[in-house]
């Protein structure tokens, strides 16, 4: 059996909400295998993280490598980097193994409010990594941040963000409305040559710890299983609405619970 393969390089979740973790369960539920590189150990629960413990750089490497260096890598979801140096890491190996689709979601803070990444690290994203990636899924906050401004709050300024982004050289943006207003949370896919509204129902929940790692790494692993964007996109949001709402089936925590990686199944 040939089985798709999707890499995740990102931070692993010691409360296995979010990061690495929700990552490989996303690959799973999906039909695809997934490999990891970890970029930083964390010490968290649902309720925040206690400490942060980066992984040297040369070590980010030679994960990289090793993987790509054995197996059939069809996509890479890229999380949490942690510092310069990692960003550098990832940027030279994506120069040398030529992946053929990048998801990037710029994760500056965790659900709980803890930063993830110092501000040297937000010019790198910017500089280094944006225009490698086949697409970066930032939320409103994340896109403000990454373009110095203010969070966007109607239709035509998430756009204009939108394509401020696709300048530093990435040809698709997914903003993610999840931290909007109303009875819809409203993702938008912006590209060159248009801008899709992707709504969907705002679910009232606690458990949304690790919901952005999931849907990358979903849109990721429908990428792996040859999609077009725009489908992976979408296919990849369903499932994330259904994990979501499946959340409150489960008791884990006593903070933000996870999303249910496996609905379909139990």
């Amino acid at each position: 059996m040939t089985i798709p393969i999707a890499l995740t390089i990102a931070g692993s979740d010691s409360s296995g909400g979010a990061g690495i973790q929700a990552d490989l369960k996303t690959f799973a539920a999906l039909g695809v295998y997934g490999a990891s590189v970890v970029t930083a150990l964390t010490a968290q629960n649902t309720r925040g993280v206690a400490a942060i413990h980066p992984v040297p750089a040369e070590f980010v490497t030679a994960q990289i490598d090793a993987v790509f260096g054995d197996l059939d890598v069809k996509a890479v979801k890229i999380g949490m980097v942690a510092q310069p140096a990692t960003i550098d890491a990832i940027a030279t190996a994506l120069a040398r193994w030529k992946p053929a689709h990048v998801v990037l979601d710029p994760v500056m803070v965790a659900t709980s409010g803890d930063r993830l990444l110092s501000a040297g690290a937000v010019e790198g994203l910017r500089t280094k990594l944006i225009w490698r990636a086949s697409l970066i899924t930032p939320n409103l906050p994340e896109a403000a941040a990454l373009l110095d401004g203010a969070v966007a709050s109607d239709e035509a300024a998430i756009e204009g963000q939108g394509q401020r982004l696709l300048a530093m050289g990435c040809p698709a943006v997914l903003i993610k409305g999840g931290h909007g207003q109303g009875g819809e949370s409203i993702d938008y896919l912006v590209t060159a040559s248009t801008t899709i509204a992707l709504p969907a129902s705002r679910i009232l929940t606690n458990n949304t710890h690790g919901t952005g790692c999931s849907l990358s790494s979903a849109i990721a692993a429908h990428l792996a299983k040859g999609e077009a964007l725009e489908s992976a996109v979408r296919n990849a949001k369903a499932w994330i609405g259904a994990a979501i709402a499946g959340g409150d089936r489960l008791n884990v925590g006593h903070g933000h619970g996870p999303i249910h990686h496996f609905h379909r199944f139990y």
